[in-house]
């Protein structure tokens, strides 16, 4: 979500950086502005990947499987941890 918001951010601060230039618009200066925009859309694209990693990582699937040994009848219990 934040990777189509971080691109836009990235194409309009550079238009407002090289395309128009130094001028400034009722005291503001639009290079700067540009600047800001450019900085705001690397760190949404950051933000997206990093949220993204932490939702691959969290899930884990348990299999737990329990039988009685027919040799000894004692109760056997294994279990095994799929992280995803």
């Amino acid at each position: 979500m934040y990777i189509g918001l971080g691109i836009f951010l990235l194409v309009l601060g550079a238009i407002l950086l090289f395309a128009v230039g130094s001028t400034a618009v009722a005291g503001i200066n639009l290079s700067v502005i540009g600047i800001i925009l450019i900085i705001g859309g690397v760190l949404a694209i950051i933000l997206s990947f990093l949220m993204q990693g932490t939702r691959q990582r969290g899930g884990v699937t348990t299999t737990r499987e329990s039988h009685v040994d027919p040799n000894t009848g004692t109760r056997v219990d294994r279990t095994d941890v799929d992280p995803h």
